[in-house]
């Protein structure tokens, strides 16, 4: 598949529609519900951060971001099956990473599905680390591999206030 560009924006209301769609698509067997999704956009920006990726017109995948206080938490990330493998999942992560750091997060946590090597894969490579495993987490009994990223400390707690040139 030759590279799109693809154009990240805040997901709104009006995306529900074309957002459930690839959810039912993309997690048959632990969907959330639109209310869980409404409930979701109904905290942002407060304490949620939701992103859609759009091609051309048409959005072909989503993201959302879970932050209080010093840590943050990816709450989904979906990208239609024929635009996986161009880089959209990856330009989704990182517009979270960048809010969590925007919000002051020092850890970033996240659930991914144990029979999901590449998503696996694609965590890794933002430099997550496996924390553990949550067993039958899924609603299908999929285990769960807990994972974490380490952003560092929150800017006012770096103290001094002094810089060396």
């Amino acid at each position: 598949m030759r590279q799109a560009e693809v154009v990240l924006r805040q997901m709104t209301h009006e995306d529900l529609p074309v957002v459930m769609d690839i959810e039912r698509t993309t997690f048959p067997a632990d969907a959330w519900s639109e209310a869980m999704m409404r409930g979701e956009l109904a905290d942002q920006p407060r304490t949620r951060h939701y992103v859609v990726a759009e091609v051309g017109d048409r959005v072909v995948g989503y993201a959302g971001l879970a932050a209080a206080g010093d840590q943050a938490d990816v709450q989904t990330i979906a990208v239609l099956a024929d635009h996986r493998r161009a880089g959209i999942g990856t330009a989704l992560l990182d517009a979270l990473l960048t809010e969590a750091v925007r919000r002051g997060a020092v850890s970033v946590f996240l659930e991914v599905r144990a029979d999901n090597p590449p998503a696996q894969a694609m965590y890794e490579r933002f430099g997550f680390r496996r924390l553990g495993l949550r067993r039958r987490y899924y609603d299908d009994g999929t285990d769960a591999v807990t994972m974490v990223k380490d952003l560092g400390p929150r800017h006012e707690d770096m103290g001094g206030g002094h810089e060396q040139a």
